[in-house]
């Protein structure tokens, strides 16, 4: 048996269990902290429900595959391959949240690795660059928003556009296109929006307001899905 395979298979260096407890509970309390300062650094309205826990969760798997791995360059290669056939559907959208998943891998690394101190000034500094670039409300926005979609179906005419834009300009904040197509073979005009919408708006009479529009055959207005 060639020599780099007995080794991967070789269980003498397992890992004691005192030797996981003091560096997997540090992990979980290490990723409760970048979890805090992902709360505490980003906007209220851009966090969804489900990242923060799998900031913590991601972090403790990462310890725990670093102690599998150990110094074992031919487990490394097996474990790449095994976890390669994970395949994750949902799309970070913002890029400061890719930020933090590495942030969390890094510092499950570094306590998997026996590194504590590494994972602390990491912390420090990571957290403390996050608080320096955190979301702040704008100045301009005055009320809280939500972010809505919006699908829209009607007989496209300039006039129809402009009192569509006109209506939407009264009942959000910010108005972004991300999406239109036909339908009705050709008859009518599939439109999707963005919208930012103050939380004590009310959604019916934004309805409302589109379905007097002459031309519109249907309205959806609906909440992004936070998870994928």
């Amino acid at each position: 048996m060639p020599k780099w395979l007995s080794l991967s298979m070789d269980s003498t260096s397992s890992v004691t269990w005192p030797t996981l407890t003091v560096r997997l509970m540090p992990a979980i309390a290490f990723g409760l902290i970048v979890a805090e300062i992902y709360r505490r650094t980003r906007g209220a309205s851009r966090i969804a429900a489900s990242f923060p826990g799998t900031l913590v969760l991601l972090c403790v798997l990462i310890a725990m595959v670093t102690q599998v791995i150990g110094d074992n360059v031919a487990r490394a290669f097996s474990l790449v391959g095994a976890l390669s056939i994970v395949r994750f559907r949902t799309v970070v959208q913002d890029t400061k949240d890719t930020a933090f998943v590495i942030f969390a891998v890094a510092v499950g690394m570094a306590i998997g690795a026996g590194q504590p101190a590494v994972a602390l000034g990491g912390t420090v500094a990571v957290g403390f660059a996050a608080w320096l670039l955190r979301d702040l409300p704008r100045r301009n926005d005055g009320l809280a928003t939500h972010p809505f979609e919006l699908d829209i179906r009607l007989g496209w005419s300039p006039e129809v556009e402009s009192l569509l834009k006109a209506t939407l300009a009264r009942h959000a904040r910010h108005v972004e296109a991300i999406g239109a197509g036909t339908a009705k073979q050709g008859a009518a005009l599939n439109l999707q929006y963005r919208l930012r919408i103050p939380h004590d708006a009310s959604l019916s009479a934004l309805i409302a307001d589109l379905n007097a529009i002459a031309g519109v055959q249907a309205v959806e207005l609906r909440q992004p899905r936070s998870d994928g």
